[in-house]
């Protein structure tokens, strides 16, 4: 029996076979969780369902978390089809290349207010909209990186909405613990992703986090969704509020460097 048998998952967020929500779907699938994604727009559909259909999970939505409107329809939608939800996974985030490629001083308004809208706010809407859903507690995460805790190249405002991700747990998990909804974040290691991708200089800090972290490894899709199958049974029952990092350690060093540089 899986650790998540029995269990209604949604998962928001999911791009392509590369995206840390598919690796989290694929370890909600094999601890037996009962499965519904939704993607952002019309140019990923073509890529998520097929995806979907790997595992057989055909309630796979369209849903632009920016708007009151479609988050309302795609509960109402989660409410008919499954009657609640035991865990919500929010692997949602966007900022524009412009504000990533500069400084951060040079941060536009508009784009300060959609990175934060869309990375942080997005999961107060969501569980605001997922805790009716939840009448005997749940699950809720959501996906961080360490630019959140400390300045790295090139995630500028991104790193900006991801501290304010990191904050919203808190509160949302405060809030939400008298109704034994529980609410903590993941902050992942380096990994190719559809996201990282336009990061400027990414595929040299993933270089560099293999050679320097303290497991020498780098970190999976695959361990990401083992953490979040923990967040989301019984084992972790007495967690909430938490980032829990998953880098293989890299987020613990100081100064990181290799042996050749010592």
């Amino acid at each position: 029996m899986g650790l998540l048998e029995g269990k209604v998952a949604l998962v928001f967020g999911v791009a392509n076979k590369n995206s840390i929500a598919w690796g989290i779907t694929q370890a909600f699938h094999r601890e037996g969780a009962t499965l519904g994604l939704s993607y952002a727009g019309e140019a990923l559909e073509r890529r998520v369902v097929p995806l979907a259909e790997t595992l057989g999970v055909d309630f796979v939505v369209q849903c632009n978390v920016n708007s009151d409107e479609e988050l309302d329809a795609t509960f109402a939608k989660i409410k008919e089809r499954f009657g609640r939800v035991d865990v919500l996974v929010h692997s949602i985030a966007y900022a524009t290349r412009e504000d990533l490629d500069g400084l951060f001083v040079d941060t536009s308004r508009q784009g300060f207010i959609t990175a934060l809208e869309t990375s942080a706010y997005s999961l107060v809407a969501l569980a605001k909209r997922a805790v009716p859903l939840m009448p005997e507690g749940g699950s809720v995460m959501t996906l961080s990186y360490y630019g959140a805790e400390k300045v790295l190249p090139h995630y500028n405002v991104m790193g900006v909405a991801k501290s304010a991700l990191e904050s919203s747990v808190r509160y949302l998990a405060a809030d939400l613990g008298p109704k034994k909804v529980r609410v903590n974040a993941i902050s992942a290691g380096p990994i190719k992703t559809l996201s990282a991708a336009g990061i400027a200089g990414f595929r040299k800090m993933y270089r560099l986090a293999e050679d320097v972290a303290p497991l020498r490894e780098l970190v999976s899709q695959d361990d990401v969704g083992d953490v979040a199958v923990w967040l989301g049974s019984h084992l972790a029952r007495m967690v909430t509020g938490e980032t829990i990092y998953v880098d293989a350690g890299l987020s613990i060093l100081g100064m990181p460097m290799t042996e050749d540089d010592l």
